[in-house]
């Protein structure tokens, strides 16, 4: 059943407007440098993703599965928010407010909650502690730089973003955990056939 659409601003709008309004009012290298990250940032995680696995290849064989684990679990979660955002169906706050924002207002249909930025970047980093400690640090503080850009772009309310890095969390968490639990025998087929590179340096 489709849930009908809550009204974002009666929970946070005024918050959204004042992170707007604030937006408008910087310096423009800093609007530039946060409109950047906004729609391009992601590919850090991917990076970063990469980067753990290359390491982890030298750690060992089940270190190294739970690094491909990541991207899987990424894509996963992301369609899990994905079917959660066409249930709530919540108007983005750019639609619903008079407002000037710095990225341009997605169409309607295109809905705000949670917010699919904030939600990737969340999980990367989640999962990315299971492979590396200062890896998942690193992740974790551009996923909440992520988190707050979207709001400061304009195309999201707080809540969304904070509903995506919970969304995000939960999930990513909940799946590396599960990852972790049966490596080993996994490790021993794929080293010993065509794909043994992936797993061993």
């Amino acid at each position: 059943m489709i849930l009908v659409a809550f009204q974002g601003s009666s929970i946070d709008g005024s918050v959204y407007e004042d992170v707007v309004n604030s937006a408008q009012q910087a310096p423009g290298w800093l609007d530039d440098t946060v409109s950047v990250w906004s729609a391009y940032g992601l590919g850090v995680f991917a990076v970063l993703m990469v980067v753990g696995w290359w390491r982890a290849r030298r750690v060992g064989a089940e270190a190294a599965l739970t690094a491909l684990a990541v991207p899987l679990v990424v894509v996963a979660v992301y369609g899990i928010d994905t079917l959660l955002k066409s249930l709530v169906r919540e108007n983005r706050p750019c639609q619903s407010l008079h407002v000037v924002t710095l990225e341009a207002c997605p169409a309607r249909g295109d809905w705000s909650f949670p917010s699919n930025h904030a939600t990737i970047a969340a999980a990367a980093a989640v999962a990315l502690f299971f492979v590396s400690r200062r890896l998942g640090a690193l992740a974790a503080v551009a996923a909440l730089a992520m988190a707050v850009s979207r709001v400061w772009v304009g195309v999201h309310y707080p809540h969304d973003v904070v509903a995506g890095v919970l969304v995000g969390t939960l999930l990513a968490f909940g799946a590396m955990v599960l990852v972790r639990r049966r490596p080993k025998s996994l490790a021993r087929r794929i080293t010993a056939g065509r794909l043994r590179p992936l797993v061993v340096s």
